[in-house]
């Protein structure tokens, strides 16, 4: 008997895959799956949760469209659950097991889910978040069981059924850098949008070799590094959670003596992680270094992308020196709206500082955010020969459609068009728009016209001091090329003189901690006259704080109003 799903695109897109072709790894262990075991363990899955959902539901209650919340480990499981649920026409809710309790107990009653699968390894974690709360729900969410997978179920044919409506898809949610995480609702039409956008941008193909090491709650792990992938019918080898040395050891493995595994030919991680390679490079031992070499080479690993945080200039450069001329790859999006702008495939589209341009069927718009004017293209510069900025607002199929159950929210996110062509998007990101000699001149018909320049989030990033608007991502780029700084996150903190006055708070490098004017620990003092020659004097920070380390979240950003308050009071 055939395994039936619905004609979805992602259905669609596996079931085309060779099915003898890997579609899983598991690096530690070396398991692998095919994708006609996927499809297989898929449908066994879909047929579980079906009949999980009917129970749980109400009688007479449509199973089309219900949340269904998961806490599965990076890896097979995990792709088949999210599968499965989306063949049962469901929303899935990926939770992190990283989360306390209550953040997860939040999301629970935010999405509405009526189950909770989870795997052996995190049972004792879904058994406490289900233990209390949860009473604002009409039912407490069932908890499920998903069984571990040691190998694949053999291969089926395929049928694939048309659904009269689509009510599935993904609801992930933000980061809560700048208010309590919001659900954010991709359904299904909306994640394939995604996906092809990037398909076609970064060219997908059955041959890539892809290395996951991020988190799988986030969009930039879900959608960049598992969707995509997928519907290209690529290998995804998980690896999580990361290690350096493991990771190191895993790139260089096809290039070391018994050269047992394959190359890697895709990694997408973010801007921590590429630090983390560059400071453990010296420490592997010769023949290693010289394999990892061999690895990174371009006509090796042929796409290396940098996002979900701001790129430093000396990480980039640090890595194509590494790598030997590989260029990393800057993209820029959000959990709203998947990946919006992007960095072309030639090396020289790769501008530094830039996130490129729009990518296949995203439509861009800068807003004034000071006279809420829209910047033409051809306008990115005043008639003082100022660089104007503005708000980054998006529409097009790849956008999300609502934040769930958030009436204020979607009042104040979205803005009406008066061309007809559907609201906008607003990001809360400022950034410049111009053009750049020798870029965008390549095969590429998406990656034409003015580059994107991120300055920064309008709520924490611009900092307004005594009139001037500055950007905290500028400052920290030029922070971050000193030897002695090893991270650093600028703020603005109030100041009765200026309004806001520039202040960095840094992680100094050991190695250069002490190399301050007389051999004294290095301040600020040492940090202006450092920073003379690269910045504007009201552009360089009045304050230095040090600090062991910067707190960020699972994808390297940080909450800069927490660290403002932490480092420098209530700011009232």
């Amino acid at each position: 008997m055939a395994s039936t799903f619905p004609d979805l695109p992602i259905f669609r897109a596996i079931a085309n895959h060779d099915p003898k072709s890997t579609a899983v790894i598991h690096a530690r262990s070396e398991r692998n799956f095919t994708y006609g075991e996927l499809l297989k363990d898929v449908e066994g899955a879909k047929i579980t949760l079906y009949n999980q959902l009917k129970s749980s539901s109400a009688e007479g209650a449509s199973r089309g469209g219900q949340t269904v919340a998961f806490l599965v480990e990076n890896g097979y499981d995990y792709v088949v659950t999210l599968l499965s649920i989306l063949a049962c026409d469901s929303i899935a809710v990926p939770l992190s097991s990283s989360f306390p309790a209550s953040e997860l107990r939040y999301i629970l009653e935010n999405s509405e889910a009526v189950t909770l699968l989870s795997s052996d390894k995190f049972q004792e974690k879904a058994e406490e978040v289900l233990k209390e709360g949860l009473e604002h729900l009409p039912r407490k969410p069932v908890l499920n069981i998903v069984q571990k997978r040691l190998t694949g179920n053999g291969e089926d044919e395929v049928q694939l059924v048309p659904l009269p409506m689509t009510k599935g898809g993904m609801m992930l949610y933000t980061s809560g850098t700048t208010s309590r995480p919001k659900g954010v609702l991709l359904p299904e039409k909306i994640l394939t949008a995604q996906a092809e956008s990037l398909h076609k941008a970064w060219q997908y193909t059955s041959r890539d070799h892809l290395l996951h090491v991020l988190p799988l709650h986030h969009i930039h792990g879900t959608v960049n590094a598992l969707l995509t992938p997928l519907f290209a019918g690529s290998t995804i080898e998980f690896m999580f959670p990361f290690n350096v040395d493991a990771v190191w050891e895993r790139i260089a493995a096809p290039f070391m003596p018994d050269k047992s595994k394959k190359p890697i030919t895709f990694l997408t991680v973010v801007p921590t992680i590429y630090n983390r390679f560059l400071s453990s490079f010296d420490q592997l031992s010769i023949p290693m270094q010289e394999a990892v070499k061999k690895a990174l080479l371009p006509e090796n690993l042929r796409l290396n992308i940098s996002g979900s945080a701001a790129l430093p200039t000396p990480t980039k450069k640090s890595w194509t020196k590494l790598s030997g001329g590989n260029v990393l790859l800057e993209r820029y999006g959000m959990t709203e709206v998947g990946m919006a702008l992007s960095c072309g495939l030639d090396f020289r589209d790769r501008v530094d500082g830039s996130v490129g341009w729009p990518l296949p069927s995203v439509q861009v718009r800068l807003v004034d955010s000071e006279t809420n004017e829209i910047i033409p293209l051809g306008h990115e510069v005043d008639e003082n020969g100022k660089e104007r900025e503005g708000e980054i607002q998006l529409r097009g199929p790849t956008v999300f459609e609502e934040y769930w159950r958030n009436e204020k929210a979607n009042s104040e996110e979205f803005v009406a068009s008066d061309d007809g062509g559907g609201k906008w998007f607003k990001t809360g990101d400022i950034a410049t728009r111009k053009v750049v000699d020798g870029a965008g001149q390549s095969g590429q018909d998406w990656a034409k016209g003015p580059m994107y320049f991120i300055r920064g989030r309008k709520s924490t990033d611009i900092i307004k001091s005594g009139g001037e608007k500055i950007s905290a991502l500028e400052i920290e780029r030029e922070l971050l090329s000193l030897p002695q700084i090893s991270e650093a996150a600028v703020v603005g903190v109030a100041s009765e003189q200026w309004g806001q006055k520039v202040a960095a708070v840094v992680v100094l490098n050991p190695a250069h901690a002490q190399t301050g004017k007389g051999g004294k620990t290095w301040g600020v003092m040492d940090m202006r006259r450092a920073l003379k020659d690269q910045l504007a004097n009201y552009k360089i920070p009045q304050e230095l704080k040090a600090v062991e380390e910067l707190p960020k979240n699972a994808m390297g950003k940080i909450n800069k109003k927490s660290l403002v308050k932490e480092i420098f009071g209530d700011q009232a």
